[in-house]
């Protein structure tokens, strides 16, 4: 598992699908996470234009192509559709957050070669996040 978590921390920036503007939520945190770490992040988010200053993408489509990495904090039948869009938008790594996995959209992104991070870790735990 280590090497996954290698593989997927060594991009230069990083998708965060499911962002929230609202703090106590985990995608919130996810967000802040890799801000608190000097890592470049861009949320994603189809309403909001901008979550703690940075600009939002509306879709996984929307990221630029640096982003090979993305954090998935969404219900899992909307990370399945998520999986769909990563594999079409060329995404190397994707990281389901406890919660957000399904056994579909896990064995879909396996199936496209990405490497896939579903085991119940946690970012937040990984780079040691900190709130306030």
């Amino acid at each position: 598992m280590r090497e996954k978590i290698d593989q997927f921390l060594s991009a230069s920036a990083f998708g965060v699908i499911g962002a929230s503007s609202k703090s106590y939520k985990y995608g919130n945190k996810v967000l802040r996470c890799y801000m608190q770490n000097g890592r470049k992040a861009i949320p994603v988010n189809p309403v909001e234009k901008t979550i703690e200053g940075i600009a939002c993408a509306a879709n996984v489509s929307e990221l630029p192509p640096e982003v090979k990495s993305i954090s998935v904090i969404t219900p899992p039948q909307v990370t399945d559709k998520v999986v769909d869009a990563a594999i079409a938008q060329g995404i190397e790594n994707i990281w389901m957050q406890p919660g957000a996995e399904s056994p579909a959209a896990v064995a879909k992104a396996e199936k496209a070669g990405l490497n896939v991070i579903a085991d119940g870790s946690c970012i937040l735990v990984i780079l040691g996040y900190r709130d306030h």
